[in-house]
């Protein structure tokens, strides 16, 4: 649970940002096709990021949106 409320803060979000933004950089240096999957992927992240929602959350036993774990 400790792992979701630190997800929710903007420390949080911000890390997930650039785990995305590090995913596509290294999708783009990848080999295709491989690197457009990776490329894809790196969007989840930074989607969760931005929209403060954290995709891990149900299997901690914690709300799926940030919102609702204050």
């Amino acid at each position: 649970m400790d792992i979701a409320r630190f997800m929710a803060t903007p420390a949080g979000r911000g890390i997930r940002i650039a785990l995305g933004l590090i995913l596509i950089w290294i999708g783009v240096v990848m080999d295709k096709p491989a690197g457009y999957v990776l490329e894809v992927i790196g969007l989840v992240p930074i989607a969760a990021g931005a929209l403060n929602f954290c995709l891990l959350a149900p299997l901690l036993k914690a709300p799926f949106w940030a919102k609702d774990l204050k």
